[in-house]
């Protein structure tokens, strides 16, 4: 959440005179000193909630402009991601200490209007992307302030839709495989949920790192998966589990329900199951002499960039689906909900330009 400022800041006279530019983009700010562009507007649209539920309470209101508190920036946002925690917030089922009135959101792509106390590293006009806080709201706005620890640069190759599309999803894959299975080159690792918006981060990072990657689809995706790197499938509607047994060092779960027990077989004693909706059993994971491992993504710049560079590197496909302007964002957890049809890919919402 946002924190407050303490104290006031110099005079806007002062605030210039201790400004110094050191050559492109590159400016030094005096600590307590917030910088801004130009005049902001006093009020934005944003797509709000004023209590829980479906789809149908998502309307578009005007809303005052926020302001960027210690270690924080303001964001323009130029674009903003859709994704299936937005629908988690809105139903009240995150399991964060967040209630309505409120913004959804947490996914933004734009351009730094201003910076909060204390903050380094970035400077007005800076084209940035990731997440806006640990709440996971306030991101489907005109403007939204962000954690400075949760946004890096965008890069020039990345458009402000890809950008969108990628901070939950690509740094929750990069966690699950390098931080929590701490997989190694050369290693075997199941990826159940291939195809969703998590899975093809995981699958193309897998793949990066040398990783043999058996990828879990539903019918009609196998193609799909193997074209991002996944070496072989197993189609969860035609294929048994039990066939692939105690042949992989880690699981990453994507998925979760009842098919996640299931997964302990797929293990080699010692391996690891990780998952990104729900805990594993504990009891099971002891029976099967391997780990079981929950967790909530942490989004960080470190891991925004990597991301960001694969993508300019080639190394990396951003899966975008169906891209809605924000006055849309009730069909676009219509979407989320599956009572609409989207493009496969990430949904993303269109704010600004």
């Amino acid at each position: 959440m946002a924190v407050s400022q303490l104290f006031s800041g110099p005079t806007a006279a002062s605030a210039r005179a201790a400004t110094q530019q050191f050559g492109r983009g590159a400016v030094y700010q005096m600590p307590g000193a917030p910088t801004d562009r130009h005049t902001l507007p006093q009020t934005m649209t944003a797509a709000r909630i004023v209590q829980l539920g479906p789809p149908e309470i998502i309307s578009v209101a005007d809303v005052d402009v926020p302001e960027p508190g210690e270690l924080e920036v303001l964001v323009r946002v130029s674009a903003a991601g859709v994704g299936p925690w937005d629908g988690l917030v809105r139903t009240g089922r995150s399991g964060l200490p967040s209630a309505p009135p409120l913004t959804l959101g947490a996914e933004i792509s734009g351009v730094v209007e201003k910076l909060g106390v204390n903050v380094t590293g970035f400077a007005p006009g800076d084209e940035v992307f990731g997440s806006t806080n640990s709440m996971f709201i306030n991101g489907y706005a005109e403007y939204a302030v962000a954690a400075a620890r949760m946004i890096a640069k965008k890069t020039s190759g990345l458009s402000h839709i890809e950008a969108a599309a990628m901070p939950v999803v690509g740094v929750m894959a990069w966690q699950m495989l390098f931080d929590h299975a701490a997989v190694r080159e050369g290693q075997t690792v199941v990826i159940h949920g291939a195809a969703g918006n998590v899975g093809v981060y995981a699958v193309q990072l897998a793949r990066a790192k040398k990783l043999r990657v058996v990828a879990t689809v539903r019918n009609g995706d196998a193609n799909y998966v193997r074209r991002l790197g996944a070496d072989e499938v197993i189609n969860t509607d035609t294929d048994s589990l039990a066939d692939f047994a105690r042949r992989a060092d880690a699981v990453i779960d994507t998925v979760g329900g009842a098919s996640q027990t299931q997964l302990f077989a797929l293990l080699k004693p010692g391996g690891v199951i990780v998952s990104s909706v729900s805990q594993p059993s504990r009891l099971l994971a002891q029976q099967k002499r391997v780990r079981a491992d929950y967790f909530i993504v942490d989004v960080n710049a470190a891991q925004l960039a990597r991301l960001a560079q694969m993508r300019a590197d080639g190394e990396l496909i951003v899966p975008v689906g169906s891209v809605l302007p924000l006055a849309e964002a009730r069909a676009a957890h219509e979407m989320l909900a599956g009572t609409r049809a989207h493009n496969r890919g990430k949904i993303v919402l269109r704010v600004g330009e």
